[in-house]
């Protein structure tokens, strides 16, 4: 049976990637065996620009690797506040898509080493397919697309384009860094599809794609200059 690895120092006080480690978001009421009790917010330990992976090495905060776990930080937060403006069942999917990409960062920041005793945290395949399945059965709800769609209409539309657009951009760091060393293929495979079914979910939060904007190619091209006040 392949064993998770499981947080060396449950009681301390840990910083945001050492949290990661386990792949248990903070602050979560229960403790388990695979998460992290959180006392202390700050530790000092990344004053000097570097920041500890889950193996316990230091990077400088610049690094790719460091980087790619901040971007999807980033669109987690972004997919937090959209899910604030959703109904279930697209509430729950974007709840469950946040616990998903903690897996990715707590993935990411335990690099592939041979010879470990431990199996740390890795993202499974089922999880993309979870994904795949949801994006075909949200999908087959819209209305067919005519053309492009402009980031935009409501609130939670809006929303969900500003965390695609985060995706996308953590999918081409972690891509980079997979051409530099090895990383789980699972972990690009989620994030390409994610970026799927924020775009899909947007259209939803747009009346089903009713209310979509759409892109008109070269509408303005020829439009004399008129006053905006």
């Amino acid at each position: 049976m392949r064993k998770t690895a499981l947080p060396q120092r449950a009681a301390a006080g840990l910083p945001f990637v050492e949290a990661m480690r386990s792949g248990n978001p903070p602050g979560s009421p229960k403790v388990s065996p695979l998460m992290v009790k959180i006392n202390r917010v700050y530790t000092r330990t990344g004053d000097d620009g570097r920041t500890v992976l889950g193996d316990g090495a230091r990077l400088p905060k610049f690094d790719i690797r460091v980087a790619a776990t901040g971007s999807v930080d980033e669109a987690n937060a972004f997919i937090g506040w959209a899910a604030r403006h959703a109904r279930e069942p697209v509430q729950a999917i974007l709840r469950r898509v946040q616990n998903d990409l903690f897996d990715i960062g707590a993935d990411i920041c335990r690099p592939e080493r041979s010879g470990l005793k431990i199996e740390p945290l890795r993202l499974q395949e089922a999880q993309v397919a979870w994904l795949e399945l949801v994006i075909d059965e949200q999908n087959a709800a819209l209305a067919p697309l005519t053309s492009f769609v402009l980031p935009g209409g409501s609130e939670g539309s809006s929303l969900l384009h500003i965390a695609r657009t985060i995706v996308r951009r953590a999918e081409r760091e972690i891509t980079e860094l997979a051409f530099q060393e090895p990383i789980t293929p699972a972990v690009i495979r989620y994030m390409n599809r994610l970026s799927d079914l924020l775009f899909v979910l947007a259209r939803a939060a747009n009346d089903a794609g009713a209310s979509d904007i759409v892109w008109h190619p070269g509408a303005y091209r020829d439009a004399a200059p008129t006053p905006t006040g």
